[in-house]
């Protein structure tokens, strides 16, 4: 008897590439607690409720910022128009560790949370966890109400992935 929790083989590639079409937007995830700030690229955001405002992330488990998360139970995230691509190259590598990766980049000064928020990204969320969930897959779940936010201008950077099963 097959394992009900994989796909059989010769529905791996049609369904892997099914997943790879499902559009998503591209985000820096940011957070902050003490003297430590970290950013990411994010692409698995969605919204989760109109009343409260609510926001759903997936992370790869493991990754730098999600200590930052715990202990300061916020984030930021700062949606990328097309034309951001310094900002995307930086964030899409990983920073050495003990570098902070805003230097050089024009910050929003007062913004509710205090979490890192990137002045040129074409609008922001701040958001407050509420939930962290470990969905005993390869990424976890953070759920958070939004609490602050900005608009800017631009095209959103949609992105479509070959393969569902891969970044």
């Amino acid at each position: 008897m097959s394992d009900p929790n994989s796909l059989t083989d010769e529905l791996h590639e049609p369904v892997g590439r099914a997943l790879g079409r499902i559009p998503q937007g591209l985000f820096i995830m940011t957070a902050a607690y003490e003297d430590r700030r970290a950013g990411m690229l994010a692409s698995w955001v969605q919204q989760s409720s109109f009343e409260p405002p609510m926001v759903s992330v997936a992370l790869g488990k493991g990754r730098p910022i999600m200590p930052l998360i715990s202990d300061s139970h916020q984030f930021g995230l700062c949606q990328l128009s097309k034309k951001d691509k310094v900002i995307l190259r930086k964030f899409a590598s990983k920073n050495p560790p003990g570098e902070d990766p805003f230097l050089g980049f024009d910050l929003v000064e007062d913004t509710v949370t205090g979490v890192p928020v990137l002045a040129d990204a074409m609008c922001y969320l701040e958001c407050q966890m509420t939930t962290h969930l470990d969905i005993e897959g390869d990424h976890d779940l953070f759920i958070a109400r939004v609490v602050g936010g900005g608009f800017n201008t631009g095209e959103p950077q949609v992105h479509l992935r070959e393969n569902g099963f891969t970044y």
